[in-house]
């Protein structure tokens, strides 16, 4: 379908996705989701031709709403580890409660949406992780010998780690724990001598469970 996605519909897109999050992507039905958002059936087919359209919308509207906030960030703190602990922050405050199910039905069950998040995760975490890299390089606080594409690539892939129920499974691993773990061992890993005093200075300023 392509009718243009004006406020209302937006709003409808960014409600579906806390459903998704929240009870996962099988288990809702088009009937759950017009129920839990408030509108009728029809309303909904306003915007989308059937689950499949809305479950890829919705992806395209999460995705969107990451880009900006991410180069919201990128473009108004200038020092790298700051900027990396805010990322980290918005990500783990969003998908803090993501349903474990998620990756499974959107590889399995929305092939089109899965490659939205796909592309996403690959070329714009990484390209997003890839800068930050230069620029805490050129600041200093990451070591001067590590190779930013191929740490970027390692990032983003671990990012997709973070939401495998069958690797940490739910009942065990909160995302936020799994992903500050992957906080600590991203930072530790690639941070210089003067990075690792930043960060000292900061973990104990700010009070950060680091």
């Amino acid at each position: 379908m392509d009718l243009e996605i004006d406020k209302r519909g937006q709003q409808l897109l960014t409600g579906a996705v806390h459903l998704f999050m929240r009870f996962g992507i099988k288990s809702m039905t088009m009937d759950d989701i017009s129920r839990q958002l408030g509108v009728s059936k029809k309303t909904l087919y306003l915007y989308v031709s059937d689950k499949n359209d809305l479950v890829t919308k919705a992806l395209k509207t999460l995705v969107s709403q990451e880009m900006t906030q991410a180069n919201h960030l990128c473009d108004n703190i200038p020092n790298a580890i700051d900027m990396l602990f805010e990322l980290t922050k918005e990500m783990s405050q969003k998908f803090g409660q993501i349903h474990p199910s998620i990756n499974y039905d959107l590889q399995k069950y929305h092939p089109q949406a899965w490659d939205v998040f796909h592309q996403f995760q690959n070329k714009f975490i990484h390209e997003c992780v890839e800068g930050n890299l230069k620029k805490g390089i050129e600041q200093g606080l990451y070591r001067d010998n590590l190779d930013p594409h191929l740490i970027a690539a390692f990032y983003a892939n671990k990012v997709h780690l973070c939401s495998d129920g069958v690797t940490f499974p739910p009942e065990k691993y909160s995302f936020k724990k799994i992903h500050l773990e992957m906080m600590r061992y991203h930072i530790r890993g690639i941070a210089s001598e003067k990075g690792l005093e930043y960060l000292k200075e900061k973990v104990l300023k700010e009070n950060i469970e680091l």
